[in-house]
């Protein structure tokens, strides 16, 4: 049994036209990640991750997170 995609509207993608294997793509969209109004990161150097039926994963670069507010786990 295969699932059966909804249909996509205007300015969205679908992640069933996603490649497969999963491909890696720079981006220089703007990436910004605000958290009890504090700026967690803003990037226009983040990579893209996209496979076959998956939602994106975005990859931010460590130098693009605000100092301090991450820590070990």
């Amino acid at each position: 049994m295969r699932p059966k995609p909804d249909p996509v509207a205007a300015g969205q993608e679908s992640v069933w036209r996603y490649p497969r294997p999963a491909i890696a793509e720079a981006s220089d969209r703007r990436i910004r990640i605000v958290h009890a109004g504090i700026v967690v990161a803003d990037t226009r150097a983040a990579v893209r991750i996209i496979e076959t039926s998956h939602p994106p994963s975005w990859y931010i670069p460590p130098m693009a997170i605000g100092p301090g507010l991450l820590r070990p786990s």
